[in-house]
């Protein structure tokens, strides 16, 4: 009877864990950039009596 490879598994668990950190952290940042641009498109009102 065949056993399974338990530092196989761990070690492809690992890398699951790694590359959905590596996604997340990229979708952050695409999100913040995205955040920065809008408010930089849009005039500020700083310093304007209204």
């Amino acid at each position: 009877m065949a056993r399974t490879n338990f530092k196989f598994e761990k070690r492809r668990k690992e890398l699951e864990k790694l590359k959905k950190k590596e996604e997340k952290k990229q979708r952050k940042l695409e999100k913040n950039e995205e955040q920065a641009k809008e408010n930089s498109d849009q005039p500020s009102n700083e310093g304007e009596i209204g």
